[in-house]
């Protein structure tokens, strides 16, 4: 059995083990399987790899740790501090990060000319992707931390005019998943309007609380299952080059 994962902990909620299930039946690739491999720590790691294990893809809270224990890691992953997928080749692990790929190819349809600012919040692995991008994109970028180190903003410093001048807020944090669909990143969802762009890195719900309040605002509103797919299909890509 040619056996590829999700490294993680407290997935029992994975996407990513019904996409990938659901693509090798789709494929008929009987002999494939997708595992949750859901460890209390990533001390663990080797003892989920064997001979069968070609791959896998690494969520929270291990993105960032997973790092030292690979042989290599690609320069775009090295650049953003993150892996998200992890190829087995020879017995080497080879780190790539597929995220950027996923959240670029599915904000770029949606920017506007005047997209030109953007608040992410959140600081986790999942936000060094971002940050990446829109790097990439030229579009300038404050981070929103609960605590704030130099050059970021705390939620107790978003403004009005912070609002209003940055009309992309992407929400990197775990606020609103699952089933603590009432919670929502601590920001004045008063001073939203039309210009406004909100990205949820979240996709369970498909409409969090944060979203909702965007779209009362006017707001263009987008989830996290597009770029998930999109993220999905290069780590595919990549265990199969």
């Amino acid at each position: 059995m040619k056996t590829f994962g999700l490294l993680g902990k407290n997935i029992s909620y994975s996407f990513s083990r019904g996409y990938f299930t659901k693509k090798f039946e789709t494929l008929k690739l009987t002999d494939y399987e997708y595992v949750n491999f859901d460890l209390p720590s990533i001390e663990l790691l080797p003892t989920i790899l064997n001979d069968n294990v070609l791959g896998f893809n690494v969520t929270i809270p291990y993105k960032e740790a997973v790092m030292e224990f690979l042989d290599a890691v690609s320069d775009e992953a090295r650049e953003i501090g993150a892996v998200n997928t992890v190829k087995v080749e020879n017995g080497r692990l080879i780190g790539f990060n597929t995220d950027y790929v996923g959240f670029e190819e599915s904000l770029k349809p949606l920017l506007k000319p005047h997209h030109k600012k953007a608040l992410i919040l959140g600081t986790g692995g999942a936000s060094k992707a971002i940050k990446y991008v829109l790097e990439r994109l030229k579009i300038q970028y404050r981070v929103v931390s609960r605590n704030p180190s130099k050059g970021q903003f705390s939620y107790n410093d978003i403004t009005k005019k912070i609002i209003e001048e940055h009309t992309i807020i992407i929400n990197c944090t775990p606020l609103g998943t699952f089933p603590n669909i009432d919670n929502s990143p601590d920001i004045p969802y008063k001073y939203l309007n039309n210009n406004h762009l909100l990205y949820d890195l979240i996709y369970n719900p498909a409409k969090t609380t944060f979203l909702a309040e965007g779209e009362r605002k006017g707001a263009t509103i987008f989830n996290g299952q597009k770029m998930l797919e999109l993220q999905a299909e290069k780590a595919w890509e990549i265990w199969n080059s």
